[in-house]
């Protein structure tokens, strides 16, 4: 069914921002070196640039070069010519002798060291050529990426924009978290964690109130939601008497991508569009809300936000102790990982409304639809929260 996501076609939207606000943006485009990187050869190394046919032996200093400035030093036959760390190579030079393996008097410098012709020279063009991409679009922008940008004067960015997602939780017995619930309602727990995991995929949250379980006032706000880039919808999408939501986008005219997938928890999950807008009907209970949205809408977010190919972060950890559940339905289950990500150790839970047991863990164990028992220290894959 992930599939099935990422192989719509989700259409991303390209604004301009200033280097400044790109952190963690996906680039729209490739950027190119504006000219060659480094532009002359440079010496990696304090030391002295020599001819390294003439090594080793003893060498007459002629001058020196620092970073940041031009030479007209010209090295012949045992000529040395001090040189700074990242200081352009002078003509005729074409190696660099660390300083710390010379002796140095007066205007002479010797050394037993042999070299190499080009040992400790960055030589020109090495780093990057002008009008080679140095950052390839649909990369999100990291520090590094951001230091590569600055390098070749690109301070406005052209990155994809944050995709708006409407979030609408559904149902009478659910309140706003301001308010002291009645034994028989529920705090909009939904909305909060949907509004974090939205910003964490690179998403800008747009949450709606809560839709009541009356067709009308549903409708109204899955309007409202469906002005958004992408709508997700929290509950309403089970086989109750009161579960509104398919029949409501049916009315809209959505087109049904899937209704219900083979996994725990979260079985009953909506995917599908109403013109040329995506939405996921997510299942109401907490833990189902969060699993569904990792592994499915997830992409979707991505997508939209310029991501290429979405990756899900999985790894594998060793049980720490005997694990088992009933087959037939593939489990993500909440549990602890160690903090060097070698073992991981579920964590006990009451089902998809046991927050507190969510809460606890920091991944979700995946369990194989096909097997009912694994042994302690047998390897299994998790998914990173």
């Amino acid at each position: 069914m992930l599939r099935r996501v990422r192989e719509q076609q989700f259409t991303p939207i390209v604004e301009e921002v200033g280097l400044e606000d790109a952190l963690g943006r996906v680039l729209a485009r490739d950027v190119r070196a504006d000219r060659d990187y480094p532009p002359v050869a440079r010496s990696v190394r304090d030391g002295f640039a020599v001819r390294a046919e003439d090594l080793p032996g003893e060498f007459e200093v002629i001058g020196e070069v620092r970073a940041g400035e031009r030479s007209a030093l010209q090295a012949g036959p045992k000529q040395a010519v001090e040189i700074m760390t990242g200081a352009p190579i002078p003509a005729g030079a074409d190696a660099v002798v660390m300083v710390e393996h010379t002796t140095r008097e007066g205007g002479l410098m010797r050394t037993e060291r042999t070299a190499k012709p080009g040992e400790f020279i960055n030589p020109a063009g090495s780093e990057a050529r002008a009008g080679r991409a140095v950052v390839t679009g649909g990369l999100p922008l990291t520090h590094t990426r951001i230091a590569m940008l600055a390098t070749v004067g690109c301070l406005r960015v052209p990155v994809y924009r944050k995709p708006a997602v409407a979030i609408l939780s559904t149902g009478d017995e659910v309140v706003d978290a301001v308010q002291t619930p009645l034994e028989f309602q529920v705090r909009n727990s939904n909305a909060w964690a949907l509004a974090a995991q939205v910003k964490h995929a690179g998403g800008e949250p747009r949450p709606l109130p809560v839709a009541r379980d009356v067709y009308a006032h549903t409708r109204e706000l899955v309007e409202r939601g469906l002005r958004e880039d992408l709508l997700l919808l929290s509950g309403g999408v089970s086989a109750g008497k009161y579960d509104i939501v398919e029949q409501v986008l049916a009315g809209l005219g959505a087109e049904f991508f899937f209704t219900r997938v083979l996994v725990q928890p979260g079985q009953p999950l909506v995917f599908g569009r109403v013109q040329n807008r995506f939405f996921f009907g997510l299942p109401g209970n907490p833990g189902s809300t969060m699993v569904t949205f990792e592994i499915f809408a997830r992409a979707a977010v991505e997508l939209l936000s310029g991501i290429v190919e979405p990756q899900l972060p999985f790894l594998s950890a060793r049980l720490t102790r005997d694990f088992r559940h009933k087959p037939g339905l593939t489990r993500f289950l909440p549990a602890v990982v160690s903090a060097d990500g070698g073992h991981v150790t579920p964590e006990p839970w009451q089902g998809s409304s046991d927050v507190p047991a969510m809460a606890r863990a920091n991944a979700f164990l995946v369990v194989d639809a096909e097997r009912d028992f694994w042994p302690a220290g047998e390897w299994m894959p998790v998914l990173l929260q």
